[in-house]
């Protein structure tokens, strides 16, 4: 029997192995200083300006469904694309905590895409998200009482701050970028894209194992 559960746990581990193997810190990702976050998370820094952004929305399905129980897959929306004023741009950030909040956040990222990508229509005030938030199928009291919210407002400001200090730091600097824990950004460039969505998979649960 033990030497069963040697041989059960040698095979588990070379998966593991494989991935720690393969993927290096400074070519296939950079380590930020500082603290882990308190729970594993994937977090996503894009932009709705972004039609590489739009394009990976696709993936992130396959992405979620990968992700070890009890580990989410969130999104920052950042405001630094010079497509929009910082202000509009933390707006839209703003009406996506509402949404989430809402429970209707895919349906009104794959609005604001359409808006701003597919329509070329141009966001120039809250009134503007408000309308998508309720193409999204949204209630529009609901949505202003959120964008007015203390709880809401700070989540995305706190976004915002952690989205600074990653710029800052040079470790955001395109979008779409995924940082894992908080503490490990990963370079898609050096990813084989011709099996991006497995290398993707894969690198995240290597990354999730770290400390």
């Amino acid at each position: 029997m033990k030497k069963l559960f040697i041989a059960f746990f040698a095979i588990a581990l070379i998966p593991f192995l494989a991935n720690a193997a393969k993927y290096e810190e400074g070519k296939h990702y950079q380590v930020i200083p500082g603290q882990a976050t308190n729970k594993p998370e994937v977090r996503e820094y894009f932009s709705y300006y972004c039609p590489a952004c739009r394009g990976f929305e696709a993936y992130l399905g396959d992405i979620e469904k990968s992700l070890p129980t009890g580990t989410k897959l969130n999104k920052t929306h950042v405001d630094f694309m010079g497509a929009s004023s910082p202000d509009i741009q933390f707006m839209l950030s703003k009406g996506l905590v509402v949404a989430e909040k809402m429970g209707i956040a895919k349906q009104f990222n794959a609005e604001v895409f359409n808006y701003i990508q597919t329509k070329r229509e141009v966001v120039t005030s809250e009134d503007d998200v408000r309308k998508i938030f309720i193409a999204a199928g949204g209630d529009g009291a609901k949505f202003d009482k959120g964008m007015k919210s203390f709880s809401l407002v700070s989540q995305a400001k706190r976004n915002k701050k952690v989205q600074d200090k990653l710029s800052q730091g040079r470790y955001v600097k395109s979008v779409p970028t995924f940082v894992v824990n908080g503490k490990y950004v990963i370079n898609s460039k050096e990813l084989d894209p011709k099996n991006f969505l497995e290398e993707y998979k894969n690198i995240i649960a290597y990354l999730l194992t770290l400390k």
